[in-house]
């Protein structure tokens, strides 16, 4: 278990609120847009299932960034890495169906959990981390979730808009709290 030393925690926990306040506001924004378009996969809907792995690629990257340092900043090259692959894989997956999305959405849901909790639990002394653990964990079982939605007939793709909300719910949380802790710390 690593420790966080002071120094270290007033850098990295400005950069991070910041970050998870964006997280926060493109999660609302691409929720909403998706839950509208939701019926069927057009140029709108597939482009936003394309754009949200990017999104989290871009994230990772700052997140890395500004972490410079400590035991998180390979598992988000990890997350990185998965992004990719998993927009690669939307782009075809959009071509085929929702079942497909679905199907590529939730394997990416499932690895990018697993990493959200390890970077979060690898964090837990910075504070403000309970809720991304939480949502590392739903997201992992969310994938899950959506793996079984690819079977059924008629599957749509609302529930993504409402994971995305949920995730992004996680991170105003977290901004919140990493406030209140950097506010205590000065």
């Amino acid at each position: 278990m690593t420790t966080t030393s002071a120094p270290v925690a007033a850098k990295v926990a400005p950069a991070l609120r910041r970050l998870y306040f964006i997280r926060f506001g493109f999660a609302l924004i691409w929720a909403v847009v998706l839950f509208v378009t939701a019926s069927s996969i057009g140029p709108v809907s597939g482009t936003l299932l394309v754009i949200y792995p990017l999104f989290d690629v871009g994230a990772a990257i700052v997140d890395a960034r500004s972490s410079r340092v400590g035991r998180s900043v390979p598992v988000l090259y990890v997350n990185i890495v998965i992004s990719v692959i998993a927009a690669a894989g939307l782009v075809f997956a959009v071509a085929s169906g929702i079942p497909a999305v679905l199907q590529v959405w939730g394997v990416w849901a499932v690895l990018a959990g697993l990493v959200q909790l390890v970077v979060a639990l690898r964090r837990r002394r910075l504070g403000g981390q309970w809720a991304m653990i939480a949502s590392g964990a739903i997201s992992t079982l969310a994938g899950v979730s959506f793996l079984l939605q690819a079977s059924v007939p008629h599957a749509s793709l609302s529930n993504l808009a409402g994971y995305a909300l949920l995730g992004g719910i996680f991170f105003l949380v977290s901004a919140l709290r990493l406030g209140r802790i950097a506010s205590r710390s000065n």
